[in-house]
């Protein structure tokens, strides 16, 4: 068949016309550039805050007190002291109370160390008392709390009964206890739980615990006994090993 002119020229009017929007199709595809709606940037990671520097552990054993800084009689333990199981297991209905003994038992009155701790436990025979002595570290705003908290016991829990599996009820007394002036925070508890024997005779326990936040770490002292417990103990060991603790902090700490 024979074309004429006016449909040759239509044909190719046509071809111009697709292969030009082809192509302003391609150029429109490769230089368009999106919104800046459509733009996502993937949220930046947020980086983890470094843990506070803490001491080592070979530094918390040197910042411990010793038998020698307390003098005759006190000498390293023989084992744990009898009293704990039969008295300071013991229940209360009162809260606060009871969380103070579960904490006195466990040897946890700012809770459990999450990091570097050294522990030290001396016994005096002439009195039968026994003191713990703990370094640790603890955040500063949990001590700040426990300390708050254990400055309310003489209120909260001035006179309440306990009974323990072993000793019968006891009849438990808290007051503040007076301690040195070291350290950035502290505070203090003297308490005296009361009670009858299984054998029928009268028992006191008496109960001195302190805890002293110096800087990022702490000292914690727990000093019992069921006979004349040395009153300035206590004091006598936070004197000497915030010291200690201070010179040992001064050597430098490790990041974690």
């Amino acid at each position: 068949m024979t074309r004429t002119p006016a449909l040759i020229l239509l044909a190719a009017g046509t071809l111009l016309t697709v292969a030009g929007c082809a192509n302003e199709a391609i150029l429109h595809t490769v230089t368009t550039a999106p919104s800046p709606s459509a733009v996502r940037t993937p949220p930046a990671a947020h980086a983890s805050p470094a843990a506070a520097p803490v001491l080592t552990p070979a530094q918390a054993q040197a910042a411990l007190i010793t038998d020698a800084d307390l003098g005759a009689p006190w000498t390293s333990t023989q084992g744990t002291a009898t009293w704990r199981d039969t008295l300071l297991k013991a229940k209360t209905n009162v809260p606060d109370c009871q969380r103070l003994l579960d904490a006195l038992y466990a040897d946890e009155v700012l809770g459990t160390p999450a990091t570097t701790q050294a522990v030290t436990t001396l016994d005096d025979t002439d009195d039968e008392a026994q003191l713990r002595y703990q370094v640790a570290a603890f955040p500063q705003a949990d001590v700040t709390r426990t300390l708050d908290w254990l400055r309310t016991l003489p209120q909260k829990c001035a006179n309440f009964t306990a009974t323990t599996t072993r000793s019968g009820t006891q009849t438990v007394t808290v007051t503040e206890a007076t301690l040195p002036t070291v350290g950035d925070a502290r505070e203090g508890l003297h308490l005296t739980l009361t009670g009858t024997t299984p054998e029928g005779d009268q028992s006191t326990l008496t109960l001195d615990t302190a805890a002293v936040r110096i800087g990022d770490d702490t000292i914690t002292v727990t000093n019992g006994g069921l006979g004349n417990v040395p009153a300035d103990a206590a004091g006598q060991a936070l004197q000497i090993g915030a010291q200690r603790l201070t010179e040992v902090q001064k050597q430098g700490r490790v990041q974690i």
